[in-house]
């Protein structure tokens, strides 16, 4: 019996990419680190929608209670500028914040860019569902995913969700002996 393939949402919050002015990286990049990244079956429930606060609850919302996602990755809107609203959009739809996420990426980030410190990024949970802003640019993406990739899958345990593995040639997920 196979292994049923796990939704993991995929959010590019970008007001020209959702226009098609631009081309969206982010949620390519998201993938592709993926794809490195785990070894369970899943795929991308990808959506691309304009930095607007309504918009981005929405998404994430139908990620997590309608297609039962239990990772959602968001990608761009988490700076200082007017239109980036990410971070609140996802506070506004989480039960529980988990600042560890966001420290641990600034962290990582920071080794390679001073600008780093102007990232608002954040996680939280809502329901079964673990939701993580990454930031817009491809790289930057994927080193914050290889920093926080360790944690998700026991957190997705944690919450009840499926068992989720990781590529050990790319990241081993840290679970405690007996989890």
């Amino acid at each position: 019996m196979s292994t049923p393939s796990i939704p993991i949402g995929v959010v590019t919050v970008s007001d020209r990419a959702s226009r098609g002015v631009y081309e969206d990286k982010g949620g390519p990049g998201i993938v592709a680190a993926l794809t490195d990244l785990l070894a369970s079956p899943w795929h991308p429930i990808a959506r691309v929608i304009p930095d607007e606060r309504d918009a981005i609850a929405a998404a994430l919302v139908e990620l997590a209670d309608v297609e039962a996602c239990p990772l959602i990755l968001t990608t761009g809107g988490t700076g200082p500028a007017v239109r980036d609203v990410t971070p609140e959009a996802t506070e506004a739809v989480c039960e529980k914040m988990m600042p560890g996420f966001g420290e641990l990426m600034r962290q990582v980030s920071l080794k390679v860019v001073p600008t780093a410190i102007l990232s608002r990024q954040t996680a939280g949970i809502r329901g079964r569902s673990l939701i993580v802003n990454l930031p817009g640019k491809p790289s930057s993406i994927r080193e914050c995913l290889d920093a926080v990739m360790p944690a998700i899958p026991y957190c997705i345990d944690l919450i009840e969700g499926p068992r989720l593995e990781t590529n050990p040639a790319h990241c081993v997920a840290f679970r405690p002996k007996g989890a």
